[in-house]
């Protein structure tokens, strides 16, 4: 028989797991497999044919179980970005809640650029049992089942009505999970009668597969146009996003920048590309920014966007970069993020792009006064930001909080946060210390992300055998939406140490609720509809749940308890009360709706400050 004639008997769920199994991924010279382990809720959609092929391979692919399908397939998502999008990990659910409830998770994979594979249970194609268990019936398509909702929230989706349907959809699927420019998650809906059926596929469709992630190389002409407009700039800046830590760039762009003087500063994704002392480090930009950052900004007469979206929270709802000369150079590996806003376009990987670009420009580099002035604004900002986190007998401000845990942290250590005024507050209060050491989930801006991300990234710092803790600074009210993977990171032995701060409610959107002109309403605890305030003790909250942990109500008390905590074996948690009037300031504006009819005076104010704002918005697509 030839090679290509010998086949393997399998149902589908079972071809499905093998095919997994044998990806394997190149990271830094070694092999490593591409897909380290599956999160999985098992249920009636999912048991029976994907657990039986999942149970076969529980050495080599690890299923671990979550406590809430959304939360698992977030933890999943934590652990692609703490590996810089190398290795990709599986969440799988049953039909119906199970699977609609990883929808946000989804679209968080989506609007972050990174992988994540999605299989969960289906109806069944022959139709003949419906309406199934937790089966939504679509009265005019019945075709359509709740895992349609996925398409929306996924760079590739399929149904797979055939056993023979895996030959040609997961390479498709493996290429969207590694692919630099349209890395994002993937979807297979797995209908329970075809995952339970047999089919003679071909065995060398099995073989193991050794990927390695392309480095695109940009078009030259498309360079020497870039070349010569950096080379025209008097006034030249770096904005540094995420996509430079997914191409391994940070070696990369402090180079160019020591070697052409030019000021850096960095978006939420890109933060911890250079340490916090680097000498061409200009802070983090955005209304969440440096005041440092943003002054520069505003005179820059040429901007080198590196591997970023250009998200709002970036450019200040586009009132940023305020110099009417200024030239926008967009490097990315994506066409959609390099054409923004009437940039010039570079499509291409951003390390190979830097490499290329950087022997184009000659002798030149930025005018001495230009890195002197980034260097002066910059050393203002950490003056400001040392009188801010320096512990005080006060209630701690969330910069204290930070404060404390960054200088409790090391250079191996990752911090991590999502939603809520700490994302803010750890922008712009943290000094980093290591390379990617921070993942502040501002893309979609999750509640809920803060300790399943924290669970997923602690997993991929034990399997990738890394020194070092893992952080996880989370609000009360993020703490309250989801907080079981505490749980899961006790069961699983993946230690992290949960700085919950409690301020008694959503305190950053009162605060915003407040800046609009409105009053305080339905945010805090004290502005709800409520017949009995309850305190709730965190602290007891997280034993119950395995975790050492404690409560605290001064800096002082955090410091001592956070030494406990890097000592403790496991997850350990810390509650704070914190000062919910007290915030870090940033200066560069944040485009959101103000009504333009009200009965209240300080809404029609507010809408007109916002209303000057708006005359600085740069315009473009």
């Amino acid at each position: 028989m030839a090679r290509g004639d010998k086949t393997l008997t399998l149902t589908m769920a079972q071809a499905l797991v093998r095919y997994l199994v044998a990806q394997r991924i190149e990271i830094d010279g070694r092999e490593h497999p591409l897909f380290p382990a599956v999160f999985a809720i098992f249920g009636h959609g999912n048991v029976t044919c994907l657990g039986e092929a999942l149970y076969e391979v529980r050495d080599r692919l690890p299923t671990w179980r979550g406590q809430n399908e959304q939360s698992m397939a977030l933890a999943a998502v934590a652990y692609a970005k703490a590996r810089l999008r190398r290795q990709v990990c599986i969440a799988t659910s049953s039909a119906g809640p199970g699977a609609t409830n990883m929808v946000t998770a989804a679209a968080l994979a989506h609007a972050n650029r990174l992988p994540l594979l999605i299989l969960a249970g289906d109806t069944f194609t022959s139709r003949l049992p419906d309406p199934v268990l937790q089966q939504v019936e679509q009265f005019h398509n019945p075709s359509v089942s709740v895992n349609d909702a996925f398409r929306a929230v996924t760079r590739y989706w399929d149904r797979i009505a055939a056993p023979e349907q895996l030959l040609q959809s997961l390479p498709q699927v493996v290429e969207t999970l590694l692919d630099p420019a349209d890395c994002g998650p993937a979807f297979l809906g797995l209908p329970q009668d075809t995952q339970a059926r047999a089919c003679d596929y071909p065995a060398e469709f099995f073989e193991p597969r050794l990927h390695r992630i392309r480095r695109p190389r940009p078009d030259s002409k498309d360079l020497a146009e870039a070349a010569a407009a950096v080379t025209a700039a008097r006034k030249p800046l770096i904005v540094a996003g995420g996509g430079l830590h997914y191409s391994g760039a940070a070696a990369e762009l402090a180079a160019f920048a020591e070697g052409r003087g030019v000021p850096v500063v960095e978006t939420l994704a890109g933060r911890a590309l250079l340490p916090h002392d680097h000498p061409l480090n200009a802070g983090p930009i955005g209304p969440t920014g440096s005041h440092s950052a943003n002054a520069l900004a505003r005179e820059a007469d040429l901007v080198l966007a590196l591997g970023t979206r250009l998200q709002d929270f970036v450019t200040a709802s586009w009132t940023a970069f305020q110099n009417p000369e200024m030239r926008l150079v967009a490097i990315n590996a994506a066409r959609f993020d390099a054409a923004k806003h009437r940039a010039l376009a570079v499509v291409g990987d951003a390390k190979a792009a830097l490499g290329e670009l950087d022997p184009l420009l000659g002798d030149w580099s930025a005018p001495p006064d230009w890195t002197g002035r980034a260097r002066d604004l910059y050393r203002s900002w950490n003056a400001a930001l040392e009188e801010r986190t320096a512990p005080t007998n006060s209630l701690p401000s969330y910069a204290q909080v930070i404060g404390a845990a960054n200088r409790a942290s090391g250079r191996e250590d990752r911090v991590l946060t999502a939603a809520g005024g700490m994302p803010a507050e750890l922008n712009t209060n943290w000094k980093a210390k290591g390379i990617a050491s921070v993942d502040i989930e501002f893309g979609y801006s999750c509640m809920g992300y803060e300790v399943a991300g924290g669970w997923g990234a602690a997993m991929a710092r034990d399997d990738a055998g890394a020194p070092g803790e893992t952080f996880v600074l989370v609000g009360d009210g993020s703490y309250l939406i989801m907080n079981s993977d505490i749980y899961s990171s006790v069961l699983a032995g993946h230690k992290m140490i949960v700085i919950v701060c409690d301020n008694q409610g959503f305190a950053v959107i009162n605060k915003l609720q407040n800046n609009s002109g409105n009053e305080s309403f339905n945010n805090l605890l004290e502005d709800c509809r409520i017949e009995k305030f309850v305190n709730v003790d965190f602290a007891g909250h997280a034993r119950a749940m395995g975790a050492e942990a404690e409560s605290v109500s001064s800096v002082a008390e955090l410091e001592a308890a956070l030494e406990r905590a890097r000592a403790a074996s496991g997850t350990y948690v810390i509650a704070v009360k914190v000062d919910k009037d007290i915030w870090t300031e940033g200066d560069a504006w944040w485009e959101v709706g103000i009504p333009e009819v009200s009965a209240r005076e300080s809404v029609l104010a507010a809408g007109r400050q916002w209303d000057e704002g708006r005359r600085h918005q740069r315009r473009g697509i």
